[in-house]
């Protein structure tokens, strides 16, 4: 493809119009939006209303006369259109992490007699960090079992307790077929529950028409929700009333202004909140919110494919000699919003010399380069551009520099 041809498909781009919604610096071409979405706009203006108009002039009447205390439920109905649920099955709360450990711990005691959860080594590190962290918390009542992903639906079997996955990836970008495997589950008696936080608001996400029990999710990538946004939850209608929660707040109490001494858990979703909601978080993923549900999942969906297997190519075309192997599935219909490269010794100070130029990806360790394609701002030209600058980056060996190859805080 030459570069007039990706402007032509930039021209024919029908979301090409939300990229000036966000603010996009001059000189960067953003590749890390899998990561942390881009700042849309809105959402400054929004967050000084709150903290000027809201905080500041009605201070704690804000919470009824601004609508503060049901922002996890509204906000969850929003996110609830972009991954197939009802409404009153989301509420957008606390962090992916603890999320996955309520639910995980829920959907524990509601299979009781079963010791094993499933999920597949290599998963994102933060979801099985808290599985091992459940293993300890209910004294080995439970244990965690990895397998590799094509085994895991022969692995299910009547002592399943739970099958826990990321949908997509966060390494490989691998998408996992959750019709196939919530099937495989429920065959044995088990749970499915998701963590979707690499395919919220790039893919069609269909938890109830694939039958899932339970989700997790974050707020701040796909879904352009800031810094440390809100994650979300996800409890399919049918376990609402049964399921129970390790981590029983005063926000998920049925009366939580009686202020009783004892819990008595709140009916639906809303027993699976914590703590006060953060308000300022949540103001900011609900502006966000409001352009991503805008646009046409299906047209980000089919755009995300598209701009990932342009990467690829001009990649593959034009770094062959690199040492550069792929990762992600070649098919962008098995993939989500990401690819990735691996490069055996080099791929930290790649990364590296590519954010000196103005192109950010990200690096994983311990071999991978991982560039996010977010469709709402990502252009086809922005695309093109950044694999020519990788491959004049490797072709001249500009990433062997003592700089790129120190390793930050954060990769």
């Amino acid at each position: 493809m030459t570069r007039d041809d990706a402007l032509a498909l930039d021209a024919a781009d029908p979301l090409s119009g939300f990229r000036e919604r966000f603010v996009l610096p001059d000189g960067v071409l953003y590749l890390d939006g899998n990561s942390l979405g881009a700042l849309p706009k809105a959402v400054a203006a929004r967050l000084d209303a709150v903290v000027r108009a809201e905080w500041g002039e009605s201070l704690i009447r804000g919470w009824n006369d601004h609508g503060w205390i049901e922002a996890p439920a509204r906000i969850g109905a929003k996110i609830a259109r972009l991954i197939g649920a009802e409404p009153h099955e989301v509420a957008a709360a606390d962090s992916t992490s603890i999320n996955l450990f309520k639910l995980a711990a829920g959907a524990a005691a509601l299979r009781p007699g079963r010791t094993t959860i499933l999920s597949e080594p290599g998963n994102f590190p933060t979801d099985l960090y808290m599985l091992q962290g459940l293993e300890r918390f209910l004294d080995g009542r439970v244990q965690v079992k990895t397998v590799p992903a094509d085994e895991i639906a022969a692995a299910i079997d009547e002592d399943t307790a739970a099958v826990v996955l990321t949908h997509v990836h966060y390494k490989s970008g691998r998408r996992h077929d959750m019709a196939a495997i919530t099937a495989a589950a429920h065959a044995k008696g088990a749970l499915a529950l998701w963590d979707l936080s690499h395919s919220t608001g790039v893919l069609k996400v269909d938890l109830n028409g694939c039958g899932a029990d339970l989700a997790v999710g974050c707020g701040y990538k796909y879904l352009n929700g800031g810094p440390g946004a809100p994650a979300f939850l996800f409890v399919a209608e049918r376990h609402q009333a049964a399921i129970q929660t390790p981590l029983t707040g005063w926000m998920g109490h049925a009366e939580p202004f009686v202020f009783d001494d004892l819990y008595r858990p709140a009916p639906g979703v809303r027993r699976q909140l914590c703590g006060t909601p953060p308000i300022l978080g949540l103001a900011a993923l609900e502006c966000a919110l409001e352009v991503l549900l805008e646009a046409d999942l299906g047209a980000i969906e089919a755009k995300a494919a598209a701009l990932g297997d342009l990467f690829i190519a001009e990649v593959e075309a034009r770094c062959g000699d690199a040492g550069l192997a792929l990762v992600s599935p070649r098919d962008g219909r098995a993939r989500g919003g990401h690819v990735s490269f691996a490069h055996p010794d080099d791929g930290y100070a790649m990364v590296q010399a590519l954010i000196a130029e103005g192109v950010i990806g990200d690096f994983r360790a311990p071999d991978v380069l991982r560039f996010g394609f977010s469709p709402l701002y990502l252009r086809y030209v922005d695309v093109w551009d950044s694999a020519h600058k990788l491959a004049e980056i490797v072709a001249a060996r500009r990433w062997d520099q003592p700089e790129f190859k120190r390793r930050a805080s954060v990769t």
